[in-house]
């Protein structure tokens, strides 16, 4: 497709010489595996992009248990040296400005990325976004870690009016059933309090608390950990803590995208529940990821909720939900929510649950307009882009060059001024007229 267009096309078998083929194969088959994780090159975290690769390969937040986790690490480690090799030696025979390439993690695009920003040359990484026809860009690293430390002055002040309010939350609530994206995990929701009451037993006349997960092995690459190690040890650690208090209920919600998503998980939350308790305190509930119950309609019942890293924090606020987070989330440190970053303060916390009430107006038009930030403006337009089954979900539908043009398409403005001129990523939705 490339050498069509007349641009050069580089290959590793060019750019790696006979004595790196020998050092990679050599060192991936004999290096300790103990070894391996932590191994840099040259200061690339070579090591860290092969465990990441292979924790996705098998869809785990550990190796544990796997017969051929060794086989495949080595092989992802062999990957991951020649990678950093061969981009070493393209990037300082031709000295790029900037590279522009898919996600930002695993192998090789974290090798990518990682020899770039050694070697001076910018980055910029994309993903496809949730809604449809739109992609968030980020510059130096993955969107995942870029919208962690986003400054809160690129959207605390932005305008806001009712029709803005108005377009928020009816987006949001399009989020309950995927209508308007092509990203998500909820088919045919069931939102009756009667239907989440008989499913769970939960009884919604006591204090009731919501924890929502993230897939584990996704957590575990995409999100660093916060206040605990892992996921799974803040989830084990919350239901001990919720065992001594009777007086509250639990509701876990197991993420949907355990079974559905792209690369469902081989290590299911709630068998590590199981194998963890003989039983479940009896005022902690689970809901797993096969049911259609909805999520947002379970914690909208809830007193507050509690999260780790899911995205879902950034609507839940905008809701007036009180939201404790106990990882990395997007939401964190937005003057939002409640951060916890150690166990203790994440118990101390927990210790003033039933929180009792909703969040403040204050607080909840600055979760509205973060919400708005992230969803239509982190979210860049790309009308070309159509909507498709399988993956990836959208197909290019470009009639001519003028298809491209400047002002042609204001969201593909965006992205490149971007790409050339290092500009923020931000689309001004809310310069554009409100949707009827």
């Amino acid at each position: 497709m490339f050498e069509l267009l007349g641009l050069a096309v580089h290959r590793y078998s060019a750019l790696l010489a006979p004595e790196e083929l020998e050092r990679a194969a050599s060192l991936a088959s004999s290096a300790p595996i103990a070894d391996i994780r932590d191994w840099r090159e040259d200061g690339v975290a070579v090591g860290e992009h092969a465990m990441a690769g292979s924790l996705r390969f098998f869809a785990r937040a550990d190796l544990g248990g796997e017969p051929t986790a060794d086989a495949v690490l080595r092989r992802y480690f062999q990957a991951a040296l020649l990678t950093t090799a061969a981009v070493t030696r393209l990037v300082r025979k031709h000295r790029f400005e900037v590279a522009v390439f898919h996600h930002g993690i695993y192998v090789p695009q974290g090798l990518v990325g990682e020899v770039c920003r050694r070697e001076g040359v910018r980055v910029v990484n994309w993903n496809p976004a949730y809604r449809k026809q739109r992609f968030i860009f980020s510059h130096h690293q993955t969107y995942h870690h870029a919208l962690m430390h986003e400054p809160t002055a690129l959207w605390e002040s932005m305008p806001w009016d009712e029709a803005r309010d108005a377009e928020l939350m009816a987006y949001l609530k399009s989020r309950w059933y995927g209508t308007e994206d092509w990203i998500w995990f909820h088919d045919r929701p069931r939102t009756e309090k009667d239907d989440i009451q008989r499913e769970t037993g939960v009884d919604f006349s006591r204090p009731c608390v919501g924890l929502l997960t993230n897939v584990m092995w996704d957590a575990q690459l995409h999100y660093p950990a916060n206040a605990f190690p892992s996921m799974l040890s803040w989830v084990l650690h919350t239901i001990d803590w919720f065992g001594r208090r009777p007086d509250l209920q639990l509701l876990i919600r197991v993420h949907p995208a355990e079974i559905r998503g792209t690369l469902p998980s081989a290590q299911p939350l709630v068998a590590e529940i199981a194998r963890a308790y003989g039983s479940l305190p009896s005022n902690v509930f689970v809901i797993g990821p096969e049911s259609h119950l909805s999520t947002y309609a379970v914690m909208e019942r809830c007193d507050s909720v509690i999260i780790y890293g899911t995205k879902t924090g950034v609507e839940l606020t905008a809701m007036g939900i009180p939201v404790i987070v106990a990882g990395e989330a997007w939401i964190r440190n937005k003057g939002l929510t409640l951060d916890a970053s150690t166990i203790a303060e994440y118990d101390t916390l927990l210790g003033r649950l039933p929180l009792g009430g909703r969040l403040d107006d204050a607080t909840v038009l600055r979760a509205k307009r973060y919400a708005y930030h992230f969803f239509f403006r982190r979210m860049i337009p790309v009308l070309a882009m159509q909507p498709a089954k399988g993956n990836p979900p959208y197909r290019a539908n470009v009639q001519g060059m003028h298809d491209l043009e400047p002002g042609s398409c204001p969201g593909l403005d965006v992205i490149c001024r971007g790409i050339l001129e290092g500009s923020e990523f931000i689309y001004p939705a809310e310069q554009m007229p409100v949707r009827a």
